[in-house]
């Protein structure tokens, strides 16, 4: 399993010996508890995935643990235990429960918190947000007014388990079980109460509108001048979740088109694919703060679709790392979306967002985070009609997965992409795991590269392109070592003593500046050029001792 904000391995010396650490280990128990809990595998060295096989733990080892954590650390409960690996090796399992109605920190008054897998400590201006999620993990479960089953819209109840049942995404267990235990099973109903969540999916109107807060959507769409020419309101709290999605979904607004040539055929394209929609739509509704009043927007402009969601993103989750991050803010109503086939995954579908929209030519999807709200925008536009024929004659040949879709639709946009620019799209933390994104497109010469380590350069293979007719405009991206060379010393002929910046303006932004600068130094020390001056203040200028020689 990798690592990840509910999982982690350390080594037994972090507990043992003159290396132990249990403020380390203290700080990652708080980490866990304030998020959703999680595991620590203790005894696994760095890189390998199992213990040693003949490596036995004491007893008295999890004892210590049992004592040492809960004196460092307040509101954190732990389970520690032995563990067999299946290489017969022996590790401590050590679980961390979710804190839900407090914010754990260690005894020092120290707080922590996982954010993008990384365990950081939690600034003044974060706790209130810390506490409003503590809110938002308990509000499914909560029964505040009693209601009984008695007292529910039975048609609702009996859609939604029905259509659980026959869900293909739960297990042969669930589906055997007993209305009551499928309520109890989703957290619908506890003690023969209906809970929060149970009111929203199949609560009476006006349960569901004194619940604080069920959801309200708000559909306005705009001309070209930005005038309001339509608007549909979901405010009366009379559909669940699922009524108000397919009703947002059948919109006679998401059927534009339009239609491109891909060689005798025409292929049709939707200005907003209904995927897409019920995603972004399922998103802001599965991450909702419930707890938070506030409407769904969503504004559909003549050239962009803006999805707005009162709320910020969970914690941990941010713009840019949004692809890749799965995070459930309610993790209760997520499951059931999913259970549902309403959403890609639980947690996050974003991966299946960029996907549809680079596969269709457009640019992949805005997400801002505000003061109190998160806003999506999505492209109407094509930014190439080669690259919707090249994305689809491609997949139709080699069958891509959704990881090389979305890497091969984001270097096809930008002609040439850096592993370093290519792994900051991605959200990747090192270099490494962008072939897990390339998968088989080098291996099928799909994508060429040329360079090495962060050095290393992504393009389209050239002969791919002359097969789908590719009218991509020319740039200097892909430019050759020796042309680049001759470039630049034809610009410090005529302007040097020079700064990189200014040799990087006149031969061409569209260079990547690292290329240049190692074509600046190659140089240097193949005695063609030299440099006076440091850091900033350097200037480069032509070597006249070796033109004369």
């Amino acid at each position: 399993m990798e690592e990840n904000s509910h999982f982690d391995r350390k080594s037994l010396k972090l507990v043992q010996g003159k290396t132990a650490d249990w403020a380390e280990l203290a700080k990652d128990c708080v980490c866990f508890a304030n998020g959703v809990g999680g595991e620590i595998h203790i005894g696994i060295e760095d890189e390998e995935e199992l213990p040693e096989a003949s490596q036995k733990i004491k007893p008295e080892l999890v004892d210590k643990i049992s004592k040492t954590i809960p004196q460092l650390t307040l509101n954190v409960g732990i389970v520690p235990s032995i563990e067999i690996a299946e290489n017969g090796g022996e590790y401590i399992n050590l679980k961390v429960l979710r804190s839900s109605q407090t914010i754990a920190c260690t005894s020092s008054g120290k707080y922590y918190m996982h954010v993008a897998d990384e365990c950081r400590p939690l600034l003044p201006e974060d706790m209130t947000r810390v506490a409003s999620e503590k809110q938002a993990f308990v509000w499914e479960e909560k029964v505040v007014r009693k209601i009984t089953l008695e007292n529910i819209d039975y048609q609702k109840r009996d859609s939604l388990l029905l259509d659980i049942i026959n869900s293909e995404r739960i297990s042969s267990f669930v589906r055997e079980m007993s209305r009551e235990e499928l309520l109890e099973y989703y957290l619908l109903t506890s003690n023969e109460h209906v809970t929060n969540l149970g009111v929203l999916w199949f609560g009476t109107r006006k349960d569901r509108a004194l619940l604080h807060y069920a959801p309200t959507i708000q559909f306005i769409k705009y001309d070209e001048r930005g005038n309001k020419i339509n608007k549909k309101l979901w405010d009366d709290f009379t559909k669940n979740p699922k009524e108000l999605l397919n009703e947002i979904i059948a919109l006679p607004d998401w059927k534009e088109s339009i239609e491109i040539s891909d060689g005798i055929f025409r292929k049709t394209i939707p200005n907003y694919d209904i995927e897409v929609i019920r995603e972004i739509i399922a998103n802001a509704l599965v991450h909702k703060v419930y707890t938070m009043r506030g409407d769904i927007f969503i504004n559909l402009y003549h050239d962009r679709l803006e999805v707005h969601s009162p709320g910020r993103l969970p914690l941990g989750v941010t713009p840019s790392n949004i692809i890749s991050k799965s995070v459930q803010r309610n993790q209760h109503l997520s499951k059931i979306f999913h259970d549902l086939k309403l959403i890609e995954k639980e947690g996050s579908g974003y991966d299946k967002v960029f996907e549809i929209q680079l596969f269709n030519g457009k640019p992949e999807p805005v997400v801002e985070e505000w003061d109190d709200r998160v806003i999506v925008t999505l492209k109407k536009q094509i930014i190439s009609k080669e690259v919707v024929r090249l994305m689809s004659n491609v997949n139709d040949e080699f069958n891509l997965n959704q990881k090389e879709i979305i890497a091969l639709g984001l270097i096809a946009q930008s002609g040439m992409l850096t592993s370093i620019a290519l792994s900051n799209k991605l959200c990747l933390r090192n270099n490494d795991s962008l072939k897990y994104w390339m998968g088989d497109l080098l291996k099928n010469e799909i994508v060429l590269s040329k360079g090495k380590t962060k050095a290393t350069e992504y393009y389209l293979n050239p002969e791919l392109l002359k097969n789908v007719d590719f009218k991509g405009k020319t740039d200097l991206k892909k430019i050759e070592p020796h042309r680049l060379e001759h470039l630049i010393l034809e610009d410090l002929k005529i302007y040097a003593p020079c700064s990189i910046g200014d040799i990087h303006q006149r031969i061409g932004l569209e260079i990547n500046r690292r290329k240049v600068k190692r074509k600046l130094d190659e140089m240097i020390d193949n005695k063609l050029i030299s440099l006076e001056g440091e850091k900033r203040g350097t200037k480069y200028f032509i070597d006249q001792n070796a033109v004369n020689n």
